[in-house]
């Protein structure tokens, strides 16, 4: 049983805005995978909950006009896995969000309620980051875009106000075009487990294939948010695809990771995986981009 004080279904994004203007201490519900979970717990047991499941406009991906990826906030994993244009760009996001749960969330969770539920373990999140994700917010005054950096602001925070709610991320052409991606996600278990430490990383190689000319790094659960690590980063661009500078890599992801103990992993554990995950990442980024690791 759920204790629900009022479910109202919204039929289009000005529907949402609204109902959550008039009931300004209302939830939103997507798929419910988070949501009706937090209810049974008793959590959120006697809230008001605005549906948005059923507005089909925030759902679906799609190019912009300026060649960015546009992906609807209510686009489920499963949709976001098969997409022909997340496979052809940026395939590394649908094989992160393919790791999240089992068949029956893939189906009805969507990217909008794993990335506002401000959870630094979501699979999704790193991934993101790691692309220079957008968010778009639509709200009573209007529409804003922010980066996904600027997005999360505390664990189980975001930049969400009052009336607003998560339309849509967009990864911008620059952020996608000439570059591969790899996701890991280090767990206890091999399947339905939240992430002891998650690592997406992206590369641009040169055009003969021998120099990192850009590299990108983010982490899930290595601090309270989802970051990127500036410092391994800025190690890597414009060297040659080497196993030192590689390990270089690897190793400087210390200077910006900030794990924490908790009865999934200890802190010194998540360092040391971390520095693993960076190397593995960004090997395979590598070979995916179409070069060859100089050992």
């Amino acid at each position: 049983m759920y204790d629900i004080k009022a479910l109202y279904e919204a039929e289009s994004v000005e529907h949402a805005i609204r109902l959550l203007t008039e009931h300004p201490e209302a939830q939103i519900i997507a798929g419910g995978s988070d949501v009706l979970v937090q209810m049974r717990e008793g959590k959120r047991a006697g809230k008001e909950l605005v549906s948005i499941y059923g507005i089909d406009a925030m759902r679906g991906v799609r190019y912009e006009e300026d060649g960015a990826i546009r992906i609807g906030s209510l686009t489920s994993f499963s949709h976001i896995t098969k997409d022909p244009i997340i496979k052809k760009h940026i395939n590394v996001l649908g094989e992160a969000v393919d790791m999240v749960g089992g068949p029956q969330i893939r189906n009805i969770g969507t990217i909008g309620g794993n990335t506002c539920n401000g959870v630094t373990s979501a699979d999704s999140a790193s991934t993101l980051f790691a692309w220079d994700a957008i968010v778009e917010i639509t709200g009573p005054k209007g529409g804003r875009r922010i980066p996904i950096h600027d997005f999360y602001i505390s664990a189980g925070k975001v930049d969400l106000r009052p009336g607003e709610l998560q339309t849509a991320i967009l990864i911008p052409k620059i952020a996608y075009e000439g570059y591969r991606g790899h996701y890991i996600k280090y767990a206890m278990r091999n399947a339905m487990d939240i992430a002891t430490t998650g690592c997406s990383v992206n590369v641009r190689l040169s055009a003969d294939k021998k120099i990192m000319e850009d590299v990108r790094i983010a982490y899930g659960v290595a601090g309270p948010v989802p970051m990127r690590a500036l410092s391994a980063e800025g190690r890597a661009k414009g060297t040659p695809v080497a196993k030192e500078n590689i390990q270089t890599f690897a190793q400087a992801v210390l200077e910006d990771i900030n794990p924490r103990d908790s009865w999934r992993a200890s802190r010194a554990f998540r360092r040391h995986i971390a520095v693993v995950l960076a190397e593995r990442a960004l090997k395979e980024s590598i070979r995916l981009a179409g070069g060859e690791v100089n050992e």
